[in-house]
């Protein structure tokens, strides 16, 4: 048997850190899920080390993996730029790029935009996930994810997108009948609509007047007969004026703008909640350059995308997706 590393082994690997399990890496790579572990058994024999633990639900890589990954991928882009200056490679950007997003605004956002991406450049193979909270640092199962405010933990890095708000907002019949409320406390004595999503403080709304040093915060405890964890509910709730919601900019904007809904208490503002491109502070170069390493970034539609969404209003701003 050959010992140590074979060069069909780092792309193997790679894949197969993309994919996130066995049966997925098999679907990719077109051989049977057995045949994808017996090749992970004999590389890591050769080696001897383990490079994966392996559990009934998931598969996460031990640091030696996590290592032989980094390098892999390292000598892969390598051997591809070298085809590159020799003229080897095509003028096209392909390879596999896998976005996470939040769940309202990857559907009504992210998709149209990957999917017009996709239709210019479709050898570029797009993965979409959909998920309240990011997904773990300890898992290599995505490019870029596409996130709201600052990053939870610094080991990411976050790259800004576009601006965003949150708003607190009703219809004009629920504000006919109830008031309109004129200091942070009077939303006390209002029918709140509440969304619980992901880890955030839920009943309690962060109102701040004044910017800087001089900014006071004041937190209050909100309270109502509708909760959700699904934005697009809420908007629909305020919308029929069960009461007053908190939502990103970009989810009600169009309902603002044609009266369908009023912003209330629009001199307080709420903690920032900028539309952030998330990646992890171990990558050594742009993630999105490694899966679509073809062709330079630019090419590959940022510029492009960038400029398309910087034109548009802020709700619908997703320029450095891609």
């Amino acid at each position: 048997m050959p010992s140590g590393i074979q060069p069909a082994d780092l792309g193997f690997f790679s894949t197969l850190a993309s994919a996130g399990s066995l049966s997925a890496a098999a679907r990719e790579l077109g051989i049977t899920t057995p045949a994808v572990s017996k090749h992970l058994a004999l590389m890591e024999s050769r080696l001897g080390v383990s490079l994966v633990v392996r559990t009934t639900r998931r598969m996460s890589l031990t640091p030696e993996g996590e290592l032989y990954l980094q390098s892999a991928r390292r000598i892969l882009g390598e051997i591809d730029g070298m085809e590159e200056l020799l003229g080897v490679s095509k003028a096209t950007p392909k390879g596999l790029l896998r976005v996470n997003a939040t769940l309202g605004f990857g559907r009504s956002h992210v998709a149209p935009l990957i999917s017009r991406f996709v239709r210019k450049h479709p050898q570029v193979e797009v993965q979409l996930q959909l998920s309240v909270n990011p997904p773990a640092l300890t898992e290599d199962s995505f490019d870029v994810c596409i996130r709201f405010g600052a990053p939870p933990d610094s080991r990411v890095i976050a790259r800004y997108i576009a601006p965003n708000r949150r708003l607190l907002c009703a219809s004009p019949a629920y504000l006919s009948k109830r008031g309109v409320p004129r200091v942070p406390n009077d939303l006390t004595k209002h029918n709140c609509i509440g969304i619980r999503q992901g880890e955030e403080a839920y009943g309690t709304w962060r109102l701040a007047s004044g910017r800087g040093k001089g900014a006071a915060t004041e937190a209050v405890k909100t309270r109502g007969n509708l909760t959700t964890n699904d934005g697009e509910i809420a908007v629909n709730w305020a919308l029929e004026g069960h009461g007053i919601l908190m939502r990103a900019e970009w989810d009600i904007e169009r309902y603002l703008r044609k009266g369908r809904l009023v912003h209330v208490l629009p001199q307080y503002h709420t903690p920032d909640a900028d539309i952030q491109r998330h990646e992890t502070a171990k990558c050594e170069q742009d993630p999105i350059e490694d899966r679509t390493r073809a062709l330079p970034r630019d090419a590959c539609g940022v510029e492009e995308i960038h400029v398309r969404f910087r034109e548009q209003s802020a709700a619908c701003a997703l320029g450095n997706l891609l």
